[in-house]
């Protein structure tokens, strides 16, 4: 397998503890759905600050807004133990994308402006709800709560690092936190 610099791996979910006594480990995915992958793909886990270690995927099952990951090599509760908060990383190459679609790590520090050209501020962070994500939009110690809707966001513009939104009437005043 060739090398992967650490720039190229990608945070898709965290493992939250072991489950069970087969070495499985539970894992909530950073997107708020299921994690991007199947078995017989690879992934990485990193604990603290130390270097991603590679894993085959043997299978992956939801559980209750979570997923059950069973990872080649890790066998026993012990095991699994020692990967309790573990980030889950994938190779950026192997990630998926469905037509319009935007992950999360390209979203968090887009600069937000308004349609009129006010920048409002950065996306600090990406909260899962049940309809729609909210896009939480920081300046100084103000933040933003913008919901993830066509009907708010009008543009996503990666390469110049900006999104446009038309915020609805009083989102600006109402949803500062």
């Amino acid at each position: 397998m060739s090398r992967i610099r650490p720039t190229e791996l990608i945070p898709v979910g965290r493992v939250l503890r072991p489950h069970g006594l087969k070495g499985l480990l539970r894992v909530h995915s950073d997107a708020g759905a299921d994690l991007p992958f199947e078995a017989g793909r690879t992934v990485y886990l990193r604990v603290g600050k130390k270097a991603p270690e590679c894993f085959k995927v043997v299978s992956i099952k939801p559980q209750k807004g979570m997923s059950l990951l069973r990872l080649d090599g890790i066998t026993t509760p012990e095991q699994a133990e020692t990967y309790r908060s573990a980030d889950v990383l994938v190779d950026r190459g192997d990630l998926r994308r469905d037509g319009d679609e935007h992950f999360w790590y390209e979203l968090i520090g887009l600069e937000v402006h308004l349609d009129t050209g006010e920048a409002i501020g950065t996306i600090s962070r990406i909260i899962p709800t049940g309809a729609n994500d909210i896009y939480v939009v920081r300046r100084g110690k103000r933040e933003i709560l913008v919901p993830a809707v066509t009907e708010v966001v009008k543009a996503i513009d990666l390469e110049s690092g900006k999104m446009i939104i038309s915020p609805m009437e009083g989102l600006l005043d109402l949803n500062e936190v």
